[in-house]
């Protein structure tokens, strides 16, 4: 019985409670749905950056800080809308407005923080921390700001104090919009615009502000403001780090294609070879150690080019290679028939379909030959690799691992860099036909 009787007391206590929430929802029904909008974007926004694997670690903290400060900001934006509508509570009102005037620079720099998480930017901290000093004076004196007994903002007897948020604000803006384009400029200038955006929204929530006068205002257009650009802030930096995280795959994938393309076997036997020819005939094993050298050199330098390199010099390559390898494998012929040369195409396509035409293909041949052609055709630019060799069953080598090492790749980069297709055409006996199609 006891125990009823406590359960009873508590039900009691709590339907008064109950009453005047949903006496409070149904009186201010209105602000909270206007205020509903920015809350779930908030959330939104929160869970995306909770879950993102791009952002680092100090990003990752500063952004979700970002939302919670901007959270608290809509419910001191709220509190502060009751406040002045309703009965005069001076000391709660000035405590709710100092934290808003402290809070907006603070949600400012965790930007700077996002975009430059390693700074530390200590000078701007002091100027926050004078900020709130100045506002803080509110709570026992009038200079900066005051509320009457009347319940209505009144400016302080110093003017200039008043606009100490506005100017560090102004100040942490154009600083952001700074750093912003200095760290991101090599990344696609097309989405600049959306940092200066947020920027340009801002100053002119600040603008709205400044004429709403005694309007009803649930949340302040700088608040809204400030969710709109939290969120089109994180998605722009979600682009730049997928770009980053984009390219640092495509130098790995560069160092995977060279360690692939100086396999060991063609180092022995190029040493081999040049061993021989020291014996015969010095001065072919100084010109085979002079194209050897140079294709080194231009594997390492892939490392460095860009994703598109002309074809004429991709064909060099190709030809310092093919020579190589006839300086080794007499019986091998390389044959050039090139139209066209004025196009691009990724790094290293050319080189790695005439090894493999050489490896897997004409090396068994008494007279293998390899043709390389380049021509324009409808709607861009082609380039044909064919030879005599063995030929193989396109079935089989696609679910073979380790052979035909370069042609997953090369389709792979050939597609994505530039649109482009690889084609392969073989049969076993018949040799093999490799087509590079490089859109205009």
């Amino acid at each position: 019985m006891g125990g009823c009787s406590s359960g009873r007391r508590q039900k009691g206590r709590g339907a008064p409670i109950d009453a005047a929430v949903y006496t409070f929802v149904q009186t201010h029904y209105v602000e909270i749905l206007s205020v509903a909008p920015s809350i779930l974007l908030l959330i939104g926004v929160a869970s995306a950056i909770g879950v993102d694997p791009y952002l680092r670690k100090r990003q990752k903290q500063a952004m979700l800080l970002i939302c919670v400060l901007v959270f608290s900001l809509i419910a001191q934006n709220f509190l502060d809308n009751l406040l002045t509508a309703g009965a005069s509570a001076i000391g709660l009102r000035t405590a709710n407005s100092v934290y808003g005037y402290c809070i907006r620079p603070v949600i400012l720099l965790l930007f700077l923080y996002v975009t430059c998480p390693e700074r530390r930017f200590r000078l701007e901290w002091v100027l926050i921390g004078i900020n709130a000093a100045i506002y803080l004076t509110a709570l026992f004196s009038d200079i900066c700001f005051s509320i009457d007994a009347n319940n209505r903002y009144q400016g302080g007897t110093i003017p200039w104090l008043s606009s100490s948020c506005l100017v560090v604000s102004l100040v942490l803006l154009a600083e952001l919009v700074v750093l912003t384009i200095r760290e991101y400029r090599s990344f696609a200038r097309k989405e600049v615009w959306i940092p200066l955006f947020v920027v340009a929204v801002i100053l002119l929530a600040l603008l709205a502000d400044s004429h709403v006068g005694n309007v009803e205002q649930p949340v302040s257009f700088l608040t809204i403001a400030i969710v709109l650009g939290c969120t089109l802030y994180y998605f722009w930096l979600h682009l730049q780090l997928v770009r980053e995280h984009e390219r640092a795959l495509a130098a790995e994938q560069r160092i995977q294609i060279m360690m692939t393309q100086i396999q060991p076997h063609f180092l022995y036997n190029t040493l081999s070879t040049i061993r021989s020819l020291c014996l015969t005939s010095p001065e072919a094993a100084a010109r085979t150690i002079e194209q050897f050298s140079s294709y080194l050199r231009q594997n390492l330098d892939t490392l460095n080019q860009p994703s598109l390199i002309p074809f004429v010099k991709e064909l060099e390559h190709t030809r310092i290679y093919a020579e190589i390898e006839m300086q080794m494998f007499p019986y091998i012929h390389v044959d050039y028939d090139i139209e066209s040369d004025d196009f691009m195409l990724p790094v290293l396509t050319v080189q790695p379909l005439v090894e493999n035409a050489i490896r897997h293909g004409v090396r068994a041949k008494e007279d293998g030959r390899i043709r390389i052609q380049a021509k324009e055709v409808t709607g861009g630019h082609a380039v044909v690799i064919s030879d005599n060799g063995l030929g193989f069953d396109l079935d089989a080598a696609s679910g073979a691992q380790g052979t035909h090492i370069g042609i997953a790749n090369v389709r792979e980069r050939v597609e994505r860099q530039c649109g482009g297709t690889l084609t392969i055409e073989s049969a076993p006996g018949e040799g093999a036909t490799a087509t590079v199609f490089i859109p205009s």
